[in-house]
């Protein structure tokens, strides 16, 4: 299946764009040629923007918070529920948050102050502007040893490590808090309105993987449209004619 996911709030979709920056960069740190190295830098400074815009902290401690919250009225709520399990959930959201208390300064700061890096994210905001004649420093690291050059990685991402933990258990936590059931469009077209009482955050789209369409998601926590439509590499995309089958998840933690 491909699974296409829309947030529903501001706080999933920051969340949701950190996600795939912290894979991007591991997949670019797996290889070890001065490309792969020059991808990761890149994939990292676009981390450090998102940072610098974004008080990341904050959102996820408030994240963090709102679970626990959650998890303690399930305890009270439905006492037939596990409470082992539950108790270890709220015990590992509550130590999340002791994490980010330790991380001091404005997350990634220590980057933007780098010597080193601050070269790279000047020239670097340029056009082709990291060639050897630019950032000669940067170009010699670029031939240090693999192994010197995964250090320093490992060293820049430090910093973010106690956030990433976060976004990934209350991710995870959102994402498997529902099951998905199966819908199906009227001529590619599918509208469902939600219970406007209940704070959705994410909605999870699974197409079979092979399909000539794909979803297109639009709308907020109160009513979201699907539409299946064809790519062309030369027109516009059309919606599709036929009646569709997906699967879908309404995520709500």
């Amino acid at each position: 299946m491909i699974l296409y996911e829309f947030p529903l709030n501001e706080r999933i979709r920051l969340f949701i764009r950190l996600e795939q920056l912290f894979q991007q960069l591991d997949h670019h740190m797996k290889g070890a040629s001065a490309w792969d190295c020059r991808a990761a830098i890149m994939t990292l400074l676009e981390l450090v923007s998102v940072f610098g815009r974004t008080d990341v902290r904050s959102e996820a401690m408030q994240e963090i918070d709102r679970q626990t919250a959650a998890l303690q009225r399930m305890t009270r709520l439905h006492p037939g529920i596990d409470q082992k399990i539950l108790g270890q959930a709220i015990v590992d959201l509550e130590a999340l948050n002791r994490g980010l208390y330790t991380v001091a300064g404005k997350l990634g700061q220590s980057l933007l102050e780098d010597e080193f890096l601050k070269g790279v994210i000047q020239r670097g905001a340029l056009p082709g502007g990291s060639c050897s004649f630019d950032i000669p420093a940067y170009h010699h690291w670029l031939a240090c040893e693999p192994a010197v050059r995964r250090d320093d990685l490992m060293g820049w991402m430090e910093p973010f490590n106690h956030i990433r933990q976060a976004i990934d258990t209350l991710m995870n936590f959102i994402r498997t808090s529902a099951n998905s059931s199966r819908e199906s469009t009227v001529a590619g077209f599918y509208q469902k309105s939600l219970d406007h009482t209940l704070p959705y955050q994410l909605l999870r789209v699974f197409v079979p993987k092979g399909a000539p369409y794909y979803a297109e998601i639009s709308g907020g926590k109160h009513r979201f449209t699907i539409r299946f439509m064809v790519r062309d590499m030369h027109q516009r995309p059309l919606q599709v004619a036929e009646d569709v089958e997906f699967r879908l998840s309404c995520c709500l933690f």
